[in-house]
């Protein structure tokens, strides 16, 4: 019997050292940008330089997610597979399917 869940889900992981700092480095300089293509609206930036910038938030948001879904299925994926969960794969396609929309 697998649950839908709606946005987030009450399983939690506890994620490596390694693992968790290269996550928090990522979303910090994810933030970073985001700031600055705050900053160049406010400052009357030229439309193509902010769109340029934009892309780059783009880019690393999708590098953020390749790292963390590979992560995602090197640790969760298998190991529920491992305990019989295999609803987990179910799972995992739906997340794929909101990832490519």
């Amino acid at each position: 019997m697998s649950e839908e869940r709606e946005c987030c889900s009450s399983k939690t992981k506890k994620r490596s050292e390694p693992e968790y700092k290269d996550l928090i480095h990522r979303l910090n300089r994810i933030e970073g940008q985001v700031r600055g293509i705050k900053g160049m609206v406010e400052r009357d930036a030229y439309c193509t330089d902010i769109l340029v910038q934009v892309a780059a938030v783009n880019a690393a948001l999708n590098s953020f997610n390749r790292v963390l879904l590979a992560n995602h299925m090197k640790t969760c994926v298998i190991q529920d597979i491992k305990e019989g969960r295999e609803e987990t794969v179910e799972e995992l396609l739906a997340t794929l399917q909101k990832l490519m929309k």
